[in-house]
């Protein structure tokens, strides 16, 4: 039952950070508002293109890892990744995004991500 609980949680942060990857890449604007700090109209959308191609692949990269290396590899890629969703605390807070967004979204996410990265470890 554990190591089903450390795989399925893996599975849908890996699914989750994919899925918000390619939602940058295909509304980019709309993701944007959503990560809590807004897109300006005249700014430059290779950025939001950027996160989105940042994003998908830490997603994928964590499925490939935990199907082809296991458990272990793929704690020490969520160890890691858990270093984005705390900067992106940092930037939202920063950029005049909410402390509600900041530490929410993101904080929470850096949170879930060390779990998920220590039930990885345990299996």
């Amino acid at each position: 039952m554990f190591p089903t609980i450390a795989y399925g949680l893996a599975i849908v942060l890996d699914l989750f950070v994919a899925f918000i990857g390619a939602r940058f890449l295909l509304a980019p604007r709309v993701a944007a508002t959503g990560y809590g700090v807004p897109a300006r109209q005249d700014g430059d959308p290779a950025y939001l293109t950027i996160k989105g191609l940042r994003d998908g692949t830490y997603g994928l990269a964590g499925l490939a890892l935990l199907a082809f290396a296991g458990a272990h590899a793929a704690a020490w890629l969520m160890l890691v990744v858990a270093l984005v969703p705390l900067g992106d605390t940092l930037i939202v807070l920063r950029h005049g995004g909410t402390k509600a967004v900041a530490f929410g979204i993101h904080f929470a996410t850096a949170v879930v991500v060390l779990i998920s990265a220590a039930l990885l470890f345990a299996v």
